[in-house]
């Protein structure tokens, strides 16, 4: 392997792996005992290629997940009226919904002023993880007034539904009113979404 230092050789063998495809975007690596296995070095040395490689912007590593090939960041305008799906279909990304809560619910009062809805409507309630690949991206939770969606099903939650309102209730979404605040994810997110819970989000 030549003269240089172990863990630079190490991260090269790893490099080489992912140029050949072996390891793709978003793959996760060995663990690290597996890697020490593997090269027959200490646990050290493979801590130190892995960090090398952080660094470097190849890999990434998720707190309490493991280590990753790193994927290209997904950047898009959140101000556009487009669903999550139909944003990142447009990159020929594969996209799924893994739905926690699916249920009606009375509308409590701020629910009655944004739905513009009475306190004798009911909502569905829905909360689900979206994910692209197989890393999760949003946590995300909808309320729709029932008497406007009766057939509103857990099959159409798991996938879009821009496309369930507009293709096939066929109504328009005409404006979106969004708002962007800082905070610290709840134990609840932070094992959703495979984050930290001390960083901001």
């Amino acid at each position: 392997m030549g003269h240089k230092p172990l863990y630079r050789q190490i991260a090269d063998r790893i490099r080489e792996q992912i140029a050949r495809g072996e390891l793709k975007p978003g793959d996760a690596l060995p663990t690290e005992s597996a890697l020490q296995t593997e090269f027959g070095v200490s646990r050290v040395t493979v801590r130190q290629a892995l960090r090398q490689l952080v660094e470097q912007q190849i890999l990434e590593s998720i707190q309490g997940s493991g280590t990753y090939v790193k994927e290209e960041r997904v950047n898009y305008d959140i101000f556009q009226l487009t669903s999550f799906d139909e944003k990142l279909s447009d990159r020929h990304v594969d996209t799924h919904s893994e739905v926690l809560i699916f249920e009606v619910i009375p509308a409590d009062d701020f629910l009655q002023q944004q739905l513009q809805i009475t306190p004798q409507d009911r909502v569905w309630h829905v909360k689900r993880v979206r994910y692209r690949k197989q890393k999760p991206m949003a946590l995300e939770e909808t309320w729709m007034p029932l008497a406007l969606f009766p057939d509103l099903t857990w099959q159409v939650m798991e996938n879009s539904k821009y496309h369930f309102i507009e293709e096939v209730k066929k109504m328009v979404i005409d404006r979106s009113e969004q708002e962007i605040i800082p905070l610290m994810p709840t134990e609840e997110m932070s094992r959703l979404l495979n984050i930290s819970q001390t960083k901001p989000i």
